[in-house]
């Protein structure tokens, strides 16, 4: 009886010794492979099991109790782990609450719901885009699921069923990404356009530029409803200029069959965008460029900034007070390599006061991330392409993201995917 008896107290302390413990996956220099972290985390939180995101901890790291599952899967995505003792980790959340630290510890509840805008392809089953998506790149490294969506679901009111969407290089002006003076003999482009003007007459529209400005006005909805939206390359200024221009013609002959209206500038409408203010369009309709939003060398002044100064700082907030944006500049560095797109940064006299800069490019005066309200809900806008391909052209392949597994560029759109899950907010059904 007394053998029995000592077995299953040393039975008990074993077990109470194995689950008194907590998984942390350190994001500073030590951490091996920074985006499949930001999977694990979610593949936890899928179990129902909350997790913190420690705020300026060790490049904001990731901890959560610990099971040998959990320590499996870490093994098996190649992410650096460290087991610590429950009453250590308690002791690194004390000196986290010292109000004298500029940290914070997050508790992240349930994993967002993801959504990407994408038309992957048209009527016929055939690609009609040929360049990749960072987002679903990365989501697909990080092994996070997602959801396709394009303008049937977002006019059909399925966003409801999401928390948190992504736009990558659409435009939105109707004006097919100004492809046509280099692209327009091209397949691709001749299948696009006529998907796009499908779409429009499916949905009871007579030109792609009413078609696109009803989606945005239902993305508002979704971001003013409680969403999270997520914009990068020309997604992010074409949506605010489609805003401006609601009601107005900009798009010449060659995109909806009629000119553009003489007085479109003096009739944007400013108090409609998220983001921009007093920026001039770009009439010319052979010519790459939305408008002055972004900072290029085809709109004045001209961008020049040469490729080995092309950074930006990432600023720093108050993790206590200010932890949304603390969330999305958490990174093992704070100077990312830049990298273009055909909307690379953004003008800083185009962008709204209200506007928080959460990267930017000062000595050119341009900034790159930026994030802000609308509503109930949040959205964050990202200049670029692609984070680990500086130029990123037309049926360039796609980047290979086990060559980056630390890339401080993406690294940034993951603080965006996973930020909805440090607020708990019922999902519609």
């Amino acid at each position: 009886m007394k053998n029995l008896l000592l077995y299953c107290c040393l039975f008990l302390l074993s077990y109470t010794s194995v689950h008194a413990q907590q998984i942390l996956l350190p994001m500073d220099d030590k951490q091996e492979n920074h985006m499949k972290a930001y999977g694990i985390v979610y593949w936890v939180l899928e179990k129902k099991i909350e997790s913190y995101w420690l705020l300026n901890y060790r490049g904001g790291s990731f901890a959560f109790e610990y099971d040998e599952a959990f320590k499996l899967e870490c093994i098996r995505r190649g992410v650096s782990y460290e087991i610590i003792p429950t009453a250590s980790f308690n002791k690194i959340l004390s000196d986290i609450n010292d109000p004298e630290v500029n940290m914070e510890a997050m508790k992240l509840e349930v994993p967002p719901k993801v959504a990407v805008y994408s038309p992957t392809v048209n009527a016929r089953g055939q690609a009609v885009q040929p360049w990749d998506d960072a987002v679903t790149l990365v989501l697909a490294y990080a092994e996070i699921p997602y959801d396709l969506v394009y303008d049937d679901e977002v006019l059909d009111d399925k966003l409801h069923e999401y928390d948190w969407l992504h736009l990558h290089h659409e435009d939105f002006t109707g004006q097919f990404g100004k492809f046509y003076a280099n692209y327009s003999s091209q397949q691709w482009y001749k299948e696009h356009v006529r998907t796009m003007k499908e779409l429009a007459t499916k949905h009871g529209y007579s030109k792609v530029s009413e078609l696109k400005l009803a989606v945005v006005k239902r993305i508002r909805n979704f971001v003013s409803g409680g969403g999270f939206m997520f914009a990068m390359c020309s997604a992010t200024d074409t949506y605010d200029i489609t805003l401006a221009a609601d009601g107005v013609d900009i798009c010449d002959h060659m995109y909806d069959g009629d000119a553009p209206d003489p007085d479109a500038q003096s009739k944007l409408n400013f108090n409609n965008t998220f983001a921009f203010k007093d920026f001039q369009l770009v009439r010319d309709p052979y010519k790459y460029e939305y408008s002055t939003i972004d900072a290029s060398p085809l709109t004045a002044p001209a961008r020049r900034v040469s490729d080995d100064m092309d950074y930006f700082t990432l600023f720093d907030f108050s993790a206590k007070w200010d932890p949304v944006p603390t969330m999305l500049t958490q990174c093992h560095t704070k100077t990312v390599k830049g990298f273009m797109g055909q909307t690379t940064a953004f003008r800083k006299s185009n962008i709204k006061s209200s506007v928080l800069i959460l990267g930017e490019n000062k000595p050119a005066k341009e900034a790159r991330y930026i994030h802000g309200t609308f509503g109930k809900g949040f959205w964050s806008f990202y200049g670029g392409h692609d984070p680990e391909d500086y130029r990123h052209f037309v049926h360039d392949p796609a980047t290979d993201l086990n060559l980056h597994p630390k890339s401080p560029g993406y690294r940034l759109i993951l603080n965006n995917i996973l930020f909805p899950a440090a607020k708990k907010k019922p999902r519609k059904t």
